[in-house]
């Protein structure tokens, strides 16, 4: 209760500090938004500034009205239904600026990135990055937020069960990927595989995917990327406006509904949301339905804040729930799936395995051994107009509660219970543009402390301090743009009576070069690192969703990495292309191998009458190299017509073999994602924005896996067939509902992704296989009916 009265305690006095500041010179834009084709004015388009967090919709003359700060700033004009345009304007004085929107067959490339403190266009921005809109999300179909992601090029994930997934991006995942979650870094358990990120899936606006180090911003964690996930988003001056959306996939019953609404007035905005999602057990061609990989969840959150020509001061509450069931894979000689139950006999009770009925499959409750998890945040996201730069003060606090359910006898009690408090802080200054120089300036951390409520323990209790210092910059220079900077961070861990501590210095460098308006290089050098967390440092116990048992190593040192990135970006009307290469040298890289019992073969831990492998963390030298490419054509004159191919690869490789093996462990294989999709370039009648698509998604066999300590296993490749198709059903050009249908893996295919942990379950008796397999055939109905009341 005292960490949420200290927010409120510097909510109240920032506010206060704002108001007895004298309020800022604010100039007028104003102008007309109109179709470029017919001319006719677009009423409802809106016009945002994505640093300020601010925006206005059109009225019914298609003119539209905003104060700002002089300054210069990056402008999204949208409307639905038209391509999204991007600029770049400098404000001084009052502005009179129409905008003319079109149905461009290729999408404006010149998109807007929050990613990198200031606003700024993804032109200028020398590192790859992609980005994933509402409207992409919702043409998809997923189980979980980072499976919706697992598309995006250079990202995949690590699943356990439909439930669960972790980003992997470039072949690196784990505490090696940052999630931040509207400006804050998210806290779990993210060290495990079974550990999901938590995060409603539902009520995700937007999300920017950084494939490179970014540890000068956001510190230790961001070795190998950032995920940057949008989630609230404030409505434009004098709006109104909600969803109602419902989801339905066939293979395991998942039914999802989501609601949101938001106003403004007058600068006072808020926004209320809640979602529910619930699936049964999922089936494949080779293991019918898999026990107890149903779950289900419940989430909500909201936020209120006020929006004034000073800057803006956000309070943003959520919640998420979520209940899933652990996969174990165990089967009888009949090719079962059995679940343990208690029989009651004359000389006492006796746990017995039986076979899982249709009932158990059906179901949405999970079964024993499950988990229970409740994330909770609270964020105070505050950007104030202080004096002639900004400052950005971001303040959260997180409690992550994972609850592990597995003992039948006792189905109350909490075999493991983690309760995670983290405290967030980050400040920012902004300072003014001057000669073509950004610079900013900042510092941010956390504490956190990790309490054991459960009846084991895997890994110890602990506190954690972070905290870094940061600068970057921004040139630009005719063609070129230049950005950099420095950080020095420090980190200190204490558990078992030992302290740990933890510091480096990291950096980045990098250029982009517009040849032309169409041509633009890019290259871009950063060095990040990572400190052990808790679980390579401190393990000891059994960890239920993934059959092992882990031994921590506390004398391991700072993860660093030295990535070279080089990319080139082309397009005209009809093809545009993307191609991106990498470098990445880990030195001190931390992985988990088997370890050999005296015997020559696997270390078996018997726990509590149940056998694991013995697994145990180690660290080498290492290096990735791998590249990205995107090629989207479309033929004249056949506009609406996409042809589109995205490949993916990724080699990872320890300086030196380990046990016989030198290939990094969860490195996902070679990917190639091609797809054709075909867009009515007419919208007739009540159907607009009519598309349908047909895709394959080509994964090689992975002939590469870390072999040693019989740690992975070769996977075998395959071709995933998925059609779609949607449209906007409207009445009078006002948008009624959008609907999406999707058939994924439509040929049923029985596969195993190399990074799926369900692959290393118990082998089937009945056919010889090992593991269990990916879900099968799965169609999928989405709706959505947007709500106006401006």
């Amino acid at each position: 209760m005292f960490k949420y009265l200290s927010i409120l305690f510097i909510s109240v006095f920032l506010a206060e500090s704002v108001y007895a500041m004298q309020a800022p010179k604010t100039v007028q834009v104003s102008g007309k938004i109109s179709d470029e084709t017919t001319g006719q004015v677009l009423q409802g388009a809106s016009i945002y500034f994505p640093e300020l967090k601010k925006g206005v919709v059109s009225n019914d003359k298609g003119i539209y009205q905003i104060n700002v700060k002089p300054g210069n700033y990056i402008i999204e004009i949208s409307y639905i239904g038209f391509s999204l345009q991007t600029i770049n304007l400098s404000i001084q004085n009052n502005l009179v600026k129409d905008f003319m929107l079109n149905h461009a067959v290729v999408e404006n490339t010149n998109v807007t990135v929050t990613s990198f403190l200031r606003t700024t266009s993804s032109k200028k921005t020398p590192t790859p990055i992609s980005i994933i809109k509402k409207e992409d999300f919702f043409k998809g179909v997923s189980t979980n937020l980072i499976d919706a992601l697992s598309k995006t090029p250079g990202v995949t994930q690590l699943s356990t069960g439909p439930a669960i997934s972790k980003p992997i991006i470039r072949g690196l995942g784990y505490n090696r990927v940052v999630v931040l979650n509207d400006g804050v870094k998210q806290e779990g358990q993210q060290w495990g595989d079974e550990h999901g990120i938590e995060i409603d899936e539902y009520n995700v606006t937007r999300t920017e995917v950084l494939k490179v180090p970014a540890s000068i911003i956001y510190g230790s964690e961001a070795l190998s990327g950032v995920i940057n996930i949008t989630s609230n988003v404030p409505v434009a001056e004098g709006a109104l406006r909600g969803n109602v959306f419902s989801n339905y996939q066939t293979n395991n019953n998942l039914q999802g509904y989501h609601f949101d609404i938001a106003g403004n007035k007058n600068g006072l905005v808020w926004g209320l949301n809640g979602s529910s999602k619930k699936a049964a057990d999922y089936k494949n061609k080779y293991d019918g339905y898999v026990y107890n990989s149903k779950f289900s969840e419940l989430n909500g959150g909201g936020f209120v804040g006020i929006e004034k020509d000073w800057g803006y001061s956000h309070l943003i509450i959520n919640k998420f729930s979520q209940k899933l069931g652990m996969i174990e894979g165990t089967r009888n000689n009949l090719g079962q799936f059995t679940k343990q139950t208690i029989i009651n006999g004359a000389s006492g009770n006796s746990i017995v395995e039986v076979p899982a009925t249709d009932a158990d499959f059906n179901s949405t409750s999970p079964n024993i051994p499950y988990q229970y998890i409740q994330h909770t945040k609270y964020i105070l996201d505050n950007s104030i107009n202080w004096g002639t730069g900004k400052l950005k003060a971001n303040m959260a606090y997180q409690r992550n509660q994972r609850q592990e359910f597995g003992n039948i006898e006792l189905p109350l009690e909490k075999s493991l219970y983690f309760d995670l408090g983290t405290l967030n802080y980050s400040f920012q200054y902004l300072l003014p543009e001057t000669n073509n120089w950004k610079h900013t300036i900042g510092v941010n951390g956390l504490q956190q402390s990790n309490k054991n409520k459960g009846v084991e323990a895997l890994i110890p209790e602990y506190k954690s301090v972070e905290v870094g210092l940061f600068f970057y910059t921004q040139k630009h220079i005719d063609k070129f743009n230049f950005s950099g900077g420095a950080r020095i961070d420090k980190k200190g861990i204490e558990f078992n009576g030992l302290q740990k501590n933890y510091g480096d210095i990291a950096g980045s460098l990098g250029m982009t070069y517009e040849a032309t308006n169409d041509l633009i290089f890019k290259f871009n050098i950063a060095r990040g690192y990572r400190a052990p967390n808790l679980s390579e440092l401190g393990s000891n116990g059994a960890h239920e969703g993934t059959n092992r048992y882990e031994y921590g190593n506390t004398n391991l040192a700072s993860e660093k990495s030295l990535q070279f990135d080089a990319g080139v970006e082309w397009s005209n009307e009809h093809i545009s292309f993307t191609g991106n290469a990498f470098y990445n040298n880990v030195t001190n890289y931390i992985f988990y191998q088997k370890l050999i019992g005296a015997n020559g073969g696997d270390s078996i831990i018997n726990n509590e009458d149940k056998e694991y492998f013995a697994f145990a963390y180690n660290q080498q030298d290492a290096k990735l190299i791998g590249a990205e490419f995107n090629l989207d054509i479309h033929p004249h004159p056949l506009d609406g017509l996409h042809i589109e191919n995205t490949v993916s690869i990724v080699n990872g490789t320890f300086k030196k073999a380990l046990a016989g093996s030198i290939n990094l462990p969860t490195i996902p294989s070679m990917r190639w994602i091609a797809e054709l999709r075909y867009e009515l370039p007419k919208n007739t009648g009540r159907l607009k924005n009519t598309y349908a698509s047909l895709q394959f998604d080509n994964v090689a066999t992975q002939n590469n896996p870390f072999t040693g300590y019989n740690t992975e296993t070769k996977t075998a490749g395959y071709t995933l067939i998925n059609i779609g198709a949607g449209a906007h059903i409207t009445k009078k050009d006002k948008q009624l509902f959008r609907i999406s249908l999707v058939a994924q893996n439509l040929s049923d295919i029985a596969y195993q992704s190399h990074l799926s942990r369900l692959k290393y379950t118990d082998v089937n008796v009945l056919t010889g296989r090992t593991g269990v397999f990916n879900m099968g055939r799965n169609y999928s109905l989405k709706i959505n009916i947007p709500l106006q009341f401006d």
